[in-house]
This record gives structure tokens, C-alpha cells and sequence, in this order.
């Protein structure tokens, strides 16, 4: 009787496990979606207005530096069979309203250091 009880566990665990992928669940995805070809219309010297204009407007603003913004974009899968979790942020660092500096995980084209008046 002892191992027809551990028998049952055992066998409905095992059931029970193999379907754990018929559960459907959702990608969940925070934040400023950024494109690359929006990153790469990004030149030194844009205003916050012209950056606001191509981008939105940052998911965070650091409150103690008025002229750092933060574009953070966070995509944790449900499935792993749909990808891997990911996470990609830009940050934008302005000199008197203009850009002065962009870092972050994208590539910035080549035309960035070339302002838009010229």
C-alpha cells in the first residue's frame, strides 16, 4: 500500500510537469520602445524639445540632474521558447537644453557629432 501512494505522487507529479507549457503566458514589456532608426536621427546640439519630438518623452528624468534622461525599454517573456529576457537603455546628457553626450546600448549613426544647422 505504502508504494502504490508514492507510485500515484510520483506519477501524477511527472503528469503534471509535462504540462507546464500548455499555460499560456504573456510577454511583459516596460518601457520606452526605442527604434533604431529613431536613435539614429539623434544629432549633438538637439534640444530636449527636438529629442521629445523623436524619441517621447524618457520613462525616467533624474531628479537631482535635470539634464540627464534615461530611455529604458524591458521585455521579460512569459515562454522561453519565445526568446531570452532583454533590457536596452539610452541616456541622453544635455548641456544648456542640447545634447551633449548619448550613451547607452545602441549604435549612434555616423552623422551624430554633425549638428542639424550645419
Amino acid at each position: 500500500m505504502k508504494y502504490k501512494n508514492l507510485f500515484v505522487v510520483l506519477f501524477a507529479s511527472l503528469f503534471l510537469s509535462a504540462c507546464v507549457d500548455w499555460i499560456y503566458r504573456i510577454d511583459v514589456p516596460q518601457g520606452n520602445f526605442l527604434d533604431k532608426k529613431d536613435v539614429e536621427q539623434l544629432r549633438i546640439g538637439m534640444t530636449k524639445e527636438q529629442v521629445t519630438y523623436v524619441l517621447g518623452k524618457p520613462v525616467v528624468s533624474d531628479s537631482f540632474d535635470h539634464d540627464k534622461w534615461y530611455y529604458v525599454y524591458e521585455m521579460k517573456r512569459g515562454m522561453r521558447k519565445r526568446g531570452e529576457d532583454f533590457k536596452k537603455e539610452l541616456i541622453i546628457q544635455f548641456n544648456e537644453d542640447k545634447i551633449a553626450e548619448v550613451t547607452g546600448d545602441f549604435e549612434l549613426s555616423e552623422d551624430f557629432n554633425t549638428p542639424l544647422d550645419q
